[in-house]
């Protein structure tokens, strides 16, 4: 069984979050609110320099590097923000919300400015969920 080996801490979020440009930071916490109200088991914290967000339940034993429990690692490039699903490969996302074809799995989504990210919030919550429904809980 794989314990929770990371953090919850969403004060770590928070303080990121308030360092950012106030227009940013707007942007960056309406993603947050979204992804977190998606499901009590989601988690946040600090990761590659960003806010990111993963499964906080018991799972079944893995190799962490394989990210099974990362659900979103956010990326800031360019005044856009990405966010990178680093297994979202296995979600079988037929809205064409996930964009690429890596080969490790990842697919990736850009928003460009908060009402981009209003206007996706049920594509983003159902990629979630879907990838919640994979999830190998112990």
């Amino acid at each position: 069984m794989a314990k929770a080996t990371h953090v919850h801490s969403p004060e770590a979020v928070t303080a990121y979050i308030q360092n950012l440009e106030p227009a940013f930071a707007e942007v960056i916490e309406a993603i947050r609110q979204i992804v977190l109200s998606t499901d009590p088991e989601i988690g946040e914290h600090i990761k590659w320099n960003a806010p990111s967000f993963f499964y906080s339940g018991e799972m079944q034993a893995f190799n962490p590097k394989e990210y099974k429990r990362e659900i979103i690692v956010m990326n800031f490039h360019k005044g856009r923000i990405l966010l990178v699903f680093p297994s979202g490969a296995k979600i079988n996302d037929t809205s064409g919300f996930l964009e690429g074809d890596y080969p490790d799995g990842r697919r990736l989504h850009y928003f460009k400015d908060l009402n981009d990210v209003l206007a996706k919030k049920t594509q983003l919550q159902n990629v979630i969920k879907a990838w919640l429904q994979l999830v190998e809980k112990a």
